[in-house]
């Protein structure tokens, strides 16, 4: 049975300590429906919830919380904030170790340091890479993601550190296996730039020195929302499989009537 769900616009919140929230509700399909409100949201980690954070997020009526950090996130910010009867289920999609060494130089890295990891254009070729590898490379996690919302996991949360691109892309991932419009995609996408959306990342050096112009523009395409990092995990579905319909079945293992479970469970009635 479809559940039901609002199908007017949830106000947004400014939540105090949970960044980058929002409902994708109100998306247009290629055939004409829309995403429905209340039952797929999106955020940053909730790790620093204040008791009205979960208040709000308790008030939604979630089923899954759905965590895509790894045990090297959640040891920099905390684990979730617990909200009763919700379940949470972690679904990595980096490797712990994986550029352990790199965002410890982030962190801690003087300004050479920086421009010799991320100076000219390294920085954004390391981000677009690592969309490109998180499609090609993490099928089993969101064959897993998808199979879940299909079945009783909605409404559903999910979140990683920032909200920003492991986030980012299950949802665009979601929102592409209903037919979602991928321009409508990228322009939820993209609104993780608002300033008061953005991850608030921390530097060792906290002199102005340490956040000064130059270092903030070196760092700047690690915590931006580019659509280009989006059209390249869009191009490396083309490129291995040919077509999204065929990255749906041959790599997510979604057949047909699971599809349709999911588009019943996110899809307004049209």
């Amino acid at each position: 049975m479809t559940q039901q769900s609002p199908q007017v616009p949830s106000t947004e919140p400014e939540l105090s300590g949970v960044r980058n929230f929002r409902d994708v509700g109100g998306l247009p399909t290629v055939d004409g429906r829309r995403v429905r409100y209340g039952v797929l949201y999106r955020s940053g980690h909730l790790a620093h919830a204040t008791a009205d954070d979960s208040a709000f997020l308790s008030a939604l009526g979630l089923h899954t919380i759905f965590d895509f950090r790894n045990s090297a996130d959640v040891k920099l910010d905390g684990a979730d904030v617990e909200l009763a009867g919700v379940r949470h289920v972690n679904i990595p999609l980096s490797d712990p170790a994986e550029g352990a060494q790199f965002w410890r130089m982030v962190r801690d890295g003087d300004l050479d340091q920086l421009r010799s990891l991320l100076a000219d254009g390294r920085a954004a070729a390391r981000m677009t890479a690592s969309y490109r590898a998180i499609i090609t490379e993490r099928t089993a996690e969101h064959s897993r993601l998808l199979h879940a919302l299909a079945e009783d996991s909605v409404p559903a949360l999910l979140h990683c550190a920032a909200g920003k691109d492991r986030a980012g892309l299950s949802v665009a991932v979601s929102l592409l296996a209903v037919g979602v419009e991928p321009d409508a995609i990228t322009a939820d996408y993209v609104k993780s730039n608002d300033p008061h959306r953005r991850y608030a990342f921390r530097r060792s050096d906290r002199s102005p020195a340490g956040r000064s112009g130059e270092v903030m523009e070196l760092l700047s395409p690690l915590f931006d929302a580019r659509a280009a990092y989006l059209d390249a995990a869009f191009e490396a579905i083309g490129k291995t499989w040919g077509s999204t319909d065929r990255y749906l079945s041959d790599g997510l293992r979604l057949a047909p009537e699971t599809r349709e479970r999911l588009r019943a469970r996110l899809l307004d009635e049209g």
